[in-house]
């Protein structure tokens, strides 16, 4: 068949055709950054994502874009805290698909992280239950995994139009 039109539909053509372009959007893609497990590092890793956000024209609302800034400052902040003697550099990956964003950090150290219970005489220690609450109201989810090289990764992946609160 020759000529300009899309050619012959598939079989099943009476539904509708998917009305976005072929291809990844103008935002979609995945982008890696590495830092020094140090306190410097938590703000310029939360200033790389939102900068990256804005740049890539990520249509994300104002209270997803805070929520997912806390996160990324709370897995930095725990990598930092926990991961720096046996991994002194981390690795911050942000991937942005046409309906969600997941963010994650990656560290040399075996340790698996738990989410600890709210305690009220504690001062710290539930930056990971924090990540985990604001990704559950967002609709989103957290997950630990180990890697290949024998440390691991934290990440959580959020919808860019949220089901929850946020």
């Amino acid at each position: 068949m020759h000529g300009r039109g899309p050619g012959p539909r598939p079989e099943g053509a009476d539904a509708p055709l998917d009305p976005r372009p072929a291809g990844p959007l103008p935002y979609e893609g995945v982008w890696r950054f590495t830092a020094p497990a140090v306190d410097a590092s938590v703000p310029q890793a939360r200033h790389a994502v939102r900068d990256l956000l804005l740049r890539q024209g990520v249509p994300i609302s104002d209270d997803l874009t805070q929520g997912l800034l806390l996160i990324v400052s709370e897995l930095v902040t725990n990598a930092v805290r926990h991961a720096a003697l046996l991994s002194p550099v981390l690795g911050l990956e942000v991937a942005v698909g046409a309906e969600w964003i997941r963010v994650a950090v990656e560290d040399s150290h075996p340790y698996r992280p738990t989410a600890l219970e709210a305690d009220q005489c504690r001062t710290g220690g539930r930056g990971l239950l924090l990540v985990r609450e604001i990704a559950r109201e967002a609709g989103g989810v957290c997950d630990v995994e180990h890697t290949a090289s024998g440390g691991k990764v934290i990440w959580t992946a959020l919808p860019l139009k949220p089901t929850g609160l946020l």
